[in-house]
Parts: structure tokens; C-alpha cells; sequence
């Protein structure tokens, strides 16, 4: 059975993109629209992956990540945060609040592809 990502992102066409991106590799993708829109699919269906942007309206990408991190299906699940912020500061953030990994967009789909795959082992 295809691994489940959980793509999260308030714009419409990085989401596009992404799911575009992963399903193409052979992934099943579910799309959410904010961290709050994350949360409620993420409770409902157990994901293999959780891909999150950190900038979004009610919910952002690092309170979201600690949000699933108290999930017990989530502990350990891998969460990767695709975002256009780039400073250790906020990479460290990231890592604190248990985020498996960090992305740039604009993002390169062979590389996104290779991440996902590298942290689903």
C-alpha cells in the first residue's frame, strides 16, 4: 500500500504542486489548508508523513508540529517543514518544536522527493 502525506499549505498552488510532486512518486496525498484544517484530518486518518508549511493564517507550521507531536500516532511519525524561511534561527525552531526536517521553496521536486523518501525509509 502507497505510504499517506498529509500536504499542508494555505496556498492553493504550492499545495497543487506538491501533491502533483508526490503523487507522481507514488505517494497518496491529503491536502489541508492550514494547521487547524491539518489537525482534524490528521486525527481522522493516521498519516505516514506530515509536510507543513510554517507561514499559514490560524494554525502556523511549528504550532502544528508540536500540536501532532502530542498525537500518539505522531510521535515518532516524520514531519518535514517546507517554508520560504531559511535562518538557523527559525531552522532551530523547527527542530525544537520536533520537526524531522527543513525545506526551501521554492522547492525542487526531485529533491522533495528524495527527502520524503530518505526520512520514510
Amino acid at each position: 500500500m502507497a505510504k499517506s502525506i498529509l500536504a499542508v499549505d494555505d496556498s492553493a498552488s504550492i499545495r497543487s504542486m506538491v501533491s502533483f510532486t508526490l503523487k507522481s512518486a507514488g505517494y497518496e496525498v491529503v491536502e489541508a489548508v492550514d494547521g487547524v484544517d491539518a489537525m482534524t484530518k490528521a486525527k481522522a486518518t493516521a498519516m505516514d508523513l506530515v509536510l507543513t508549511d510554517h507561514n499559514m493564517p490560524r494554525m502556523d507550521g511549528l504550532t502544528l508540529v508540536r500540536s501532532l507531536r502530542e498525537l500518539p500516532g505522531y510521535r515518532s511519525a516524520p514531519i518535514l517543514i517546507l517554508t520560504t524561511e531559511s535562518s538557523q534561527d527559525m531552522k532551530n525552531q523547527g527542530k525544537a518544536a520536533g520537526a524531522t526536517g527543513w525545506l526551501v521553496k521554492p522547492f525542487d521536486p526531485q529533491r522533495l522527493i528524495e527527502v520524503v523518501r530518505k526520512v520514510l525509509g
